[in-house]
């Protein structure tokens, strides 16, 4: 092979790769505060914590290109025996799969595991050809499946871009929704209130009023501001919450502290206090102007407890802060009357399987009109003002 050819090949966790080489890729403009899910320090955090690691079915198989022993691009990518932590659900796809006699696992997963939030899933090092990168580390990502005895290779909240690219290269097309909210220039959550119809004004007013009447105060902490008692403080909750909603909780205790080590200056915790003691917190992380909500729990249930710590407060962050976006997470439809809008999310999906591929395919084209139409229908029915202005 020349010197000059792309070539690929699987490097394995991210200590493998480093942090100096994942960094050209992941961040080449050296933004101070680039995507928080793309740095290395978060999926070193995921696999040195014990998170993400063979054990808890996430093999890390990182996909890399280069041209001459230089990097070029990089696909974070995972071989899985499962279809947990990763929000674009295909278990009726290994069902099916396995009616016929075929083996849906294992899988390959090019993601941030347990983490919903698109982003950049061909990490392309400046300088570098960015569609033949783009397009080797697809076609590498497909022959990886072949090698590896994969059944399929699921790339999950790519940005449109790269879902497009993938689809020119004969992946499978899917979308599903979140809710996300806008900043169109508030000075204020008052400001941001304005934008709604009267009746969903006031419910959020009475919402956020009770809590202060229960004496409820929040707390918003940054960088070094966050201590390991309140990652200690804050796994409880966490453990709380994940043991009803999940049976296992995903992370691990050591992964929040290494979070705080090596990216906390792009943490948010809101933490929630009541007579003192801290009852509830929220995690948040942010970058490129948008305020990620991640993970939540609490110890005492208060009515709209949750909305606030997870919702509210993180508008009024990004509000004082100038952020352009919160996203909150996946799923949701209550998080609409509450301000967010409906957007669309991306997945592409590459299986070997013949019949299983044709099932899909026909499926997700069914999927992407009703999709689309949903959202639709969702920002039509929206909390927001129709009309002018509001006079009050």
């Amino acid at each position: 092979m020349s010197k000059d050819e792309l070539s690929a090949r699987l490097a394995g966790p991210a200590a493998e790769i480093g942090a100096a080489e994942w960094k050209t890729c992941a961040n080449p403009a050296g933004v101070a505060e680039p995507h928080p899910f793309t740095r290395y320090e978060f999926y070193a955090a995921l696999e040195e914590s014990g998170s993400a690691v063979p054990r808890t079915g996430w093999q890390a198989l990182h996909l890399v290109v280069e041209r001459g022993g230089r990097l070029q691009g990089l696909m974070p990518l995972y071989a899985k025996n499962h279809s947990q932590g990763e929000y674009v659900f295909d278990h009726a796809w290994a069902e099916a799969l396995d009616r016929i006699g075929g083996r849906y696992y294992p899988k390959l997963q090019a993601s941030v595991p347990f983490t919903p939030v698109t982003g950049r899933r061909l990490l392309v090092a400046a300088g570098a050809d960015e569609a033949a990168t783009r397009t080797a580390l697809l076609a590498a990502g497909a022959a990886a499946t072949e090698q590896l005895d994969c059944s399929s290779l699921h790339i999950t909240f790519p940005t449109e871009t790269e879902w497009q690219a993938a689809g020119e290269m004969d992946f499978l097309l899917r979308t599903d929704r979140q809710f996300h909210w806008e900043n169109r220039g508030y000075n204020s959550f008052d400001e941001f209130l304005g934008e709604l119809s009267s009746s969903r004004r006031k419910n959020l007013r009475k919402e956020r009023a009770s809590l202060r009447e229960a004496g409820i105060a929040f707390d918003w902490l940054t960088g070094r501001d966050i201590t390991e008692a309140h990652w200690d403080l804050f796994f409880r909750f966490y453990m709380d919450t994940g043991g009803r909603k999940w049976g296992r909780p995903y992370l691990t205790r050591e992964f929040f502290s290494r979070l705080g080590q090596g990216m906390a200056e792009q943490v948010l915790l809101v933490m929630a206090r009541k007579g003192g003691k801290t009852i509830a917190g929220a995690l948040n992380l942010f970058g490129e102007g948008v305020l990620y909500g991640r993970n939540w729990g609490c110890t005492e249930y208060v009515p709209f407890l949750h909305f606030e710590t997870c919702y509210y407060q993180a508008i009024d962050f990004a509000i004082a802060r100038g952020l352009a976006k919160v996203e909150a997470g996946a799923q949701g439809e209550h998080k609409l009357l509450r301000g967010y809008r409906p957007v669309t999310t991306y997945s592409a999906h590459y299986i070997r399987h013949g019949g299983l591929r044709r099932a899909v395919a026909d499926y997700l084209t069914a999927e992407r009109v009703a999709i689309a139409a949903d959202i639709e229908d969702m920002a039509a029915a929206g909390p927001f003002r129709k009309g002018p202005p509001r006079e009050d």
